[in-house]
């Protein structure tokens, strides 16, 4: 039983042992395998056209080099999908609530995209940091502002799955305790938080389901710029 809110958050370990690769590795096992048949089953079907719909959304805006990513980056977007909402499940753990998980999957590909700007094209990559037209007494301070932005974004990358997911628990866990502590003393505002529990569980799959969206399109904004 966890003994404070945060309490939640906090990597379950057995004997020493962290079980948080458990947590990372279980949901594929959800997933079935796709098979050689010509006619496959419904969940088999559902799952290639979601996958489908999301790459085509996905790799829209990018070229043709960009779509070399359709892998990794489908991979990445079914990951933190899973993991979100089998997160939401009781007696569960949630891994993206640990920003040291997120940070050390926003750096690789922030940096990865950099790394392919500065390579393929190192002129445009470098004119983001000046815009054209610059005054020539603003041309420093920009450069540093926009250096500062460049380095920023894998943070900001992964502190918002980890605020947005971390405050949605946090909430759903402050309403259940209140819950539990007003069904003996006013069951009738206990009831209707109940109602508000509801509602806020809804809710919070779906930020579940757009907290993975926007970490994987703001990856492929990166990818845009440097492509």
């Amino acid at each position: 039983m966890a003994l404070g809110f945060f309490d939640q958050f906090m990597s379950p370990t057995h004997m020493g042992i962290p079980l948080i690769f458990i947590a990372m590795t279980f949901p594929w096992i959800l997933y079935p395998a796709p098979t050689n048949r010509w006619l496959n089953n419904r969940l088999i079907t559902l799952q290639g056209q979601f996958f489908n719909r999301f790459t085509q959304q996905i790799f829209l805006p990018l070229n043709q080099n960009g779509h070399k990513w359709a892998l990794i980056l489908t991979s990445l977007m079914v990951f933190l999908l899973s993991i979100n909402l089998l997160g939401l499940l009781p007696y569960t753990f949630t891994p993206t609530t640990q920003l040291s998980l997120n940070m050390g999957l926003a750096v690789p590909f922030w940096l990865a995209t950099v790394i392919i700007g500065m390579r393929n094209q190192p002129t445009v990559a470098l004119g983001h940091l000046l815009p054209e037209g610059t005054p020539t007494l603003l041309i420093p301070p920009l450069i540093i502002i926009e250096t500062i932005s460049l380095f920023i974004r894998p943070l900001a990358l992964g502190v918002r799955l980890t605020a947005n997911l971390t405050a949605g628990h946090l909430l759903i866990q402050l309403i259940a305790t209140a819950i539990s502590v007003l069904l003996s003393t006013m069951t009738m505002v206990a009831v209707l938080t109940m109602v508000i529990l509801f509602l806020l569980t809804i809710l919070e799959v779906a930020v579940a389901m757009i907290q993975a969206y926007v970490y994987v399109l703001l990856v492929s904004l990166y990818l845009q710029e440097n492509m």
